[in-house]
């Protein structure tokens, strides 16, 4: 715990970090699979999905993060935000097929109108967690840690994804996906669990010392977007830039990705398989993060960009248990080391009093661009994919191995921008 970093900074950077990546690990890897077994969805209606739910959060994180520096508040936007996110989780109860078919009588398709439904509450659920995570709580982690501690903290935050898949899929195995039912005592679950974090936070959140910014709230919108801003951070907005190549690789299969280990490889029991990955690559996350403090931007994601392209690479090739889970091993360490690296350096570089400012750009490079170009990559590269019929005589899509081609691809389109940082690292 170095400079001051207090216990209740921990705990509170445990809880928030570790619930809010288990609601979003629900939303980017399993709605997408609510939607394929519940109506049926097409490679198109997740990618529309996926795009929309980017935009709203961006938006959000962009005018939500500025509030709370006009404000010069964090505590309450984490609290209150993560209470209505759990309520909006709970209200997916409701998508069910009778209850649509009931409240949508002239209806030609209730699958459809479930879809459509479901893009639409996705949406509001993510304006709900985009204010109280991507805007509250990253600005709220980027003013309580400094330069000396960065890394560990973030190295801390990387790693709640991977616990978060953990998490899920444990849990997720005593379900069967295919069953309305199963969705509705998740929902209900999780929803559950995020308001009572919420409610905790009134109790152990220490407001960090921020001043309130006295320009207007227009003005800290648009601040981030200005010419004279984006001059004076140079380093900066190249990072940022390089943070959308890097998510726009992982978005191409992520969406798929379960769908793919289930359906395409006939793999049922792939949480045993993911288990152990996800175990290693959190340990592997987490030391990743100290290595940030002592080695630089350049040394650790250098190896971080290795370990994602080899886990690819394997991915692609192989569709044996041992191979998979090796790849899916690696691809989890260069992810998620990857994401430290870039969120500590992108903390380091944001101005002092402006986190809240800056968190919608950072959004824009986490979510928005990825979020929409990769998933629409992933569903060009699954066009024409094969197809099963199911019981109920619909049919769905099954992702192939080119998704992770195609990842790799967007990869290397990385390696430019990274010159670039290792040069200014290098003159600074």
């Amino acid at each position: 715990m170095k400079s001051g970093l207090s216990s209740r900074f921990f705990l509170t950077l445990t809880l928030f970090s570790l619930i809010g990546q288990v609601a979003w690990v629900v939303e980017n890897m399993y709605f997408n699979v609510f939607i394929y077994n519940m109506f049926s969805a097409s490679a198109e209606d997740i990618s529309l999905m996926v795009s929309a739910s980017a935009i709203a959060a961006t938006l959000t994180t962009v005018f939500m993060g500025a509030l709370s520096d006009r404000v010069g508040k964090r505590k309450i936007f984490m609290c209150a935000g993560y209470i209505l996110w759990g309520i909006s989780i709970f209200s997916f109860t409701l998508l069910k097929t009778d209850i649509i078919s009931k409240a949508f009588p002239l209806a030609a398709s209730a699958a459809a109108v479930g879809i459509t439904l479901t893009i639409i509450l996705d949406c509001v659920m993510t304006f709900f967690g985009s204010t109280a995570n991507d805007a509250a709580f990253n600005a709220w982690l980027t003013d309580s840690a400094d330069s000396s501690n960065r890394g560990i903290a973030e190295g801390i935050n990387a790693m709640m994804p991977l616990v978060a898949i953990l998490v899920v899929f444990g849990s997720f195995m005593f379900f069967d996906l295919k069953l309305a039912s199963s969705w509705t005592v998740i929902f209900a679950a999780i929803g559950a669990v995020v308001i009572v974090i919420g409610v905790l936070g009134f109790f152990i959140i220490e407001e960090p010392k921020i001043i309130p910014s006295k320009t207007g709230y227009f003005y800290n919108i648009f601040y981030g977007f200005r010419a004279s801003t984006i001059k004076q951070n140079k380093k900066l907005y190249v990072f940022l830039v390089a943070f959308a190549v890097f998510n726009i690789s992982i978005q191409v299969f992520m969406p798929y990705l379960i769908i793919y280990y289930e359906k395409s490889l006939k793999m049922a029991n792939y949480v045993f398989i993911m288990a152990p990955a996800i175990i290693l690559a959190s340990i592997c996350t987490f030391f990743w993060g100290k290595l940030y403090d002592k080695k630089g931007f350049k040394f650790s994601s250098i190896f971080s960009v290795i370990f994602l392209a080899l886990g690819y690479i394997i991915l692609f090739f192989t569709k044996g248990m041992i191979p998979v889970f090796i790849g899916s091993f690696l691809m989890m360490c260069g992810y998620l080391s990857g994401m430290a690296v870039f969120g500590a350096a992108i903390r380091d570089n944001i101005p002092k009093n402006k986190a809240g400012m800056f968190q919608g750009l950072r959004i824009f490079s986490q979510v928005l661009i990825p979020g929409v170009i990769g998933p629409a990559i992933g569903a060009g590269v699954l066009k024409g994919a094969e197809t099963i019929t199911n019981s109920d005589g619909t049919t769905s899509f099954l992702p192939n191995a080119n998704i992770f081609l195609a990842a790799l691809v967007a990869l290397c389109l990385l390696i430019p921008f990274l010159l670039i940082l290792f040069k200014k690292e290098k003159s600074t």
